[in-house]
């Protein structure tokens, strides 16, 4: 059972891929994907890649801030060893799953609990899902007239999944209520669930306020990297379309039927471009750069902070794995 379990899993992760795929195969001028690839200018790609550093930083940055509003100072070498090793696991998952990661280092290293940790990590996550459904929400305005009405829809949808879904924790009522099954199930599940919601709501305050910002400054950043690569490729993308286009892909690339939103985002790219008067071979290329510069070498960089401060396991941990 755990083997087909495996299995399931690994061919819907394909889905992605598979997509890419099938995007390429049905490009009508193959030879101008790879021409606009090899002609981008090296040099704007390379500081594309250099502002990773910032964008890295402030991640970091707002963790440290959300573990200071529960009470717990971790060091800042090691919050990037903590930052850098989930955020190579969660983007070689779907959904980011890998980012709770972190509550493994602050529990063996500050014995911060269980359910303080990841009450951190659930909010971190949740001011990126908040700015990037606002973000989305604005992109899908910009481009009202120029997006297929069935984008239009799933832009939409997306946008309210992605605003509603956190206040289920957020907000007293659905989540006691699923605190009420659990409980019939096992005490220690109810139990648990309740010290995730006090802690994670306890964090709405100051600590919020501050990663709010922090948040929103890494977004720039990252939209900033998109359109210096659209700028090398040539290509005339205003810096709200090129913030419009990665807010939408980065949200279509939570759902778990990719790794890092490879696939997805191409599709999405391809379809959008022809509609601003771009060739889709553009759309995917201009994906293809972006997973690079944006993904690939964060998850180069995680590899590297994986090996060299390994997530702290022991046989005490198999429970809570």
């Amino acid at each position: 059972m755990a083997s087909r379990s495996d299995l399931w899993r690994l061919l819907i992760r394909l889905i992605g891929p598979a997509l890419l795929v099938v995007v390429v195969w049905r490009l009508d001028d193959k030879a101008a994907l790879w021409r606009t690839v090899k002609d981008a200018d090296a040099l704007l790609l390379g500081f594309a890649l250099l502002l990773n550093v910032p964008v890295v930083h402030l991640k970091v940055v707002r963790w440290r801030e959300l573990l200071e509003g529960r009470g717990y100072r971790y060091p800042l070498g090691r919050s990037y060893a903590a930052v850098l090793s989930s955020l190579y696991l969660g983007m070689l998952t779907p959904g980011r799953v890998g980012d709770v990661l972190r509550v493994q280092y602050v529990k063996h290293e500050i014995q911060v609990p269980y359910a303080e940790g990841l009450a951190v990590t659930v909010m971190d996550r949740f001011c990126d899902l908040y700015v990037l459904a606002a973000v989305v929400a604005l992109g899908t305005v910009h481009f009202a007239t120029a997006l297929d009405s069935n984008l239009v829809y799933v832009s939409w949808v997306s946008v309210a999944i992605a605003a509603l879904a956190p206040s289920l924790f957020l907000f007293k009522g659905p989540a006691e209520l699923l605190g009420r099954v659990l409980g019939r199930l096992t005490d220690r599940w109810h139990t648990s669930l309740s010290a995730l919601l006090e802690a994670l709501r306890a964090l709405i305050g100051k600590a919020v306020v501050v990663a709010i910002p922090l948040t929103v400054a890494s977004f720039a950043i990252n939209y900033l990297q998109g359109w210096i690569i659209a700028l090398a490729m040539g290509i005339e993308l205003s810096f709200l379309d090129v913030a419009s286009l990665l807010a939408t892909t980065s949200l279509l690339g939570l759902m778990p039927i990719s790794v890092s939103g490879v696939g997805v985002r191409e599709l999405f790219l391809a379809l959008v471009f022809p509609a601003l008067g771009l060739l889709a071979a553009q759309g995917v290329a201009f994906g293809l750069l972006v997973f690079l510069c944006n993904y690939l070498v964060i998850v180069i960089a995680g590899f590297v902070a994986w090996q060299v401060s390994p997530p702290p396991f022991d046989a005490r941990d198999a429970p809570a794995q």
